[in-house]
């Protein structure tokens, strides 16, 4: 092996533990190592950057904009509403619940649906006193795994794959995947999965606690609520003169003044008679603050109220790739940014000790907050974190501006898998039309880029072609050959799903294709199976990811509101996996 050879090695090393360890974020962590092999003169600048005129990266990025437009409308939380809400049973919501999620799944993207159906599944376990959440959360996540492996368009992942393809130079038997080429193993395991997510959930989950509702029952666990007694010296005193701030323990989140919610609350405000101060942190030391402040006098405020604008307390969980990740709550600025304070931060399914502001955020992570009345403004167009607790209502929706979007994507899709008119063609043109029609403002759809995955395609498309140029590929699928070759065909498609399943596991998905993908190219050439099967097979093994919550956004997405282990997922999800090993093997062995 060449120095070069050696340098990739290296790199792709990196890669691996920095995403493991989270050293980096995984849109630096890509671009560190590829920009590293180009300062070594191993790639060339245009080789680096080709990866950004990919055909499949611009059809990524249209439909992530096409399924905001389509979220914009209502309509999907028009059938959520429609189909879930009459469910009795935990085990009949659980099945229509999987059913409409794995459907819509195969066409939109994942995130944004469990992120819609989170606050449903909590409502209607709220509903049911003897249903946690926890017994929901991972189906929900499962549900649009299986049903984003189902189609081309369905998952990123299978795009990624479909990008690295077309920058391949020729391959014998290599060409670009159909539209409904995944729905040979991904619909039935749609039926199989939901099937043993019915039968097994309420076995293999865990009944968490749900913090949320015990919040509801015992907010004085969280929160202590006070009033200034008439005729209190600390009227007319900034909150710095009255010591308030800095306390042992706690600290003022909002001040409550005539209907309205003051925070943050600056060291120079000025407090008023009747003025209620909401303090959070250590409520242990309450007897303190009371006999240090004989001024101040505890009250009971209702803070569920839903006419009480000022003040009401929302769940959330921070999304992946979220700017708030590895920030403290101060350094977030979160009480002025989002007009909310953070109360409590839940990870693992445990409180966090220690000062609320000091505390540094992770994906994942469960907030407990009280927010105000701009709250909702403010958090519409982010994707830091996603709402939980919030109760859901059937939206407004003007029906054709519902219908067309949806129904146009189906045409899209139905025309690329004819091969009439191709996908990247057929979604812009449907995207510019619904602009042009004010089904949604351009403004508001903008938001739904995720620059971070375009970044982490290119890149990977680019390390790749390092792969290859340096032998490191030829290599290391020379080594897969020779240990799998033993057990024939079944052996290295197993092999091949093993060792993907692994390494998304561990780390993210889309970064275990890209440094599988040329090694399973190489593995075809000398075994001379269908790279198409081969490669099919590593797409399926890293989009449908079920053992830990790590290598799938939807996963860690369920993570921390349902309190789950990586135990959890494994205990429910290796069976899963296993099955869904065993059909993808035996299909593709049929198929190709």
């Amino acid at each position: 092996m060449t120095l070069s050879a050696f340098m990739v090695l290296a790199v792709m090393l990196f890669i691996v533990v920095a995403l493991y360890r989270e050293l980096l974020s995984p849109a630096m962590t890509f671009v560190s190592g590829v920009l590293v092999l180009g300062v070594a003169g191993i790639l060339e600048p245009r080789e680096i950057l080709a990866g950004f005129a990919n055909e499949q990266i611009a059809v990524i990025v249209l439909l992530l904009l096409l399924g905001e437009v389509i979220r914009k409308t209502g309509a999907i939380d028009r059938v959520f509403y429609s189909l879930l809400s009459g469910s009795s049973s935990y085990r009949r919501f659980l099945f229509r619940m999987t059913t409409v999620v794995s459907a819509f799944s195969a066409f939109l993207n994942n995130t944004p649906l469990v992120a819609l159906m989170m606050p449903y599944v909590h409502t209607w376990a709220q509903g049911r006193g003897g249903v946690m959440p926890s017994r929901l959360l991972i189906p929900l996540s499962y549900a649009s795994i299986l049903g984003g492996s189902a189609t081309l368009i369905g998952t990123s992942t299978n795009l990624i794959v479909n990008s690295m393809i077309q920058e391949q130079e020729i391959v014998p038997g290599l060409r670009t995947l159909e539209m409904f080429e995944f729905a040979w193993v991904g619909v039935p395991m749609i039926v199989l999965g939901i099937l043993y997510l019915v039968l097994a959930s309420g076995k293999l989950l865990p009944e968490n606690k749900d913090y949320f509702a015990s919040f509801r029952t015992d907010s004085r666990r969280y929160l202590v609520e006070t009033r200034l007694k008439t005729g209190s010296p600390l009227v007319g005193r900034s909150v710095t003169e009255a010591g308030l701030r800095n306390l042992p323990g706690l600290f003022l989140v909002k001040v409550l003044r005539e209907g309205n919610g003051i925070a943050p609350v600056y060291p120079g405000l000025t407090f008023r008679q009747n003025d209620l101060l909401i303090f959070a942190g250590d409520t242990a030391t309450i007897a303190d603050l009371l006999h240090t402040y004989p001024d101040l006098e505890p009250v009971e405020v209702d803070l569920f109220r839903k006419d009480n604008p000022a003040m009401h307390v929302v769940e959330g969980v921070i999304a992946c790739n979220s700017a708030l990740e590895n920030k403290t709550i101060r350094e977030s600025q979160f009480r002025s940014r989002y007009d909310a304070a953070v109360v409590a931060v839940l990870r693992g399914g445990e409180k966090l000790s220690g000062k609320i502001g000091s505390i540094v955020l992770r994906a994942g992570d469960v907030l407990l907050m009280l927010a105000g009345r701009d709250f909702g403004e403010l958090t519409r167009e982010g994707r830091d974190f996603y709402v939980l607790s919030e109760t859901r209502k059937a939206p407004k929706i003007d029906p054709w501006k519902a219908v067309f979007p949806a129904a146009g994507l189906a045409a899209a899709a139905a025309l690329a898998a004819l091969k009439l008119v191709p996908l990247f063609l057929s979604v812009s043109v449907l995207l510019a039309v619904s602009l042009l029609l004010n089904v949604a403002r351009a403004k508001d759809v903008i938001g739904a880029i995720d620059y971070n995955l375009v970044l982490i395609i290119a890149m990977s498309l680019a390390l790749g072609t390092a792969m290859a140029k340096t032998g490191v590929a030829e290599v290391l699928g020379e080594a897969m050959f020779g240990f799998l070759m033993p057990f024939g065909e079944p052996g290295v498609m197993a092999g091949i799903y093993v060792l993907t399943a692994a390494l998304s596991s561990v780390m993210l998905n889309k970064a275990a294709v890209a440094l599988l993908f040329p090694v399973v190219l190489t593995l075809a050439e000398r075994t001379g199976l269908d790279p198409v099967g081969l490669v099919l097979c590593m797409t399926f093994a890293a989009a449908a990811n079920f053992m830990s919550p790590v290598g799938f956004q939807t996963n860690m997405m369920v993570y921390g509101p349902g309190g789950y282990t990586f135990r959890d997922f494994f205990r429910i999800g290796f069976p899963l996996t296993a099955l869904y090993m065993l059909v993808t093997v035996t299909v593709l062995l049929l198929v190709y």
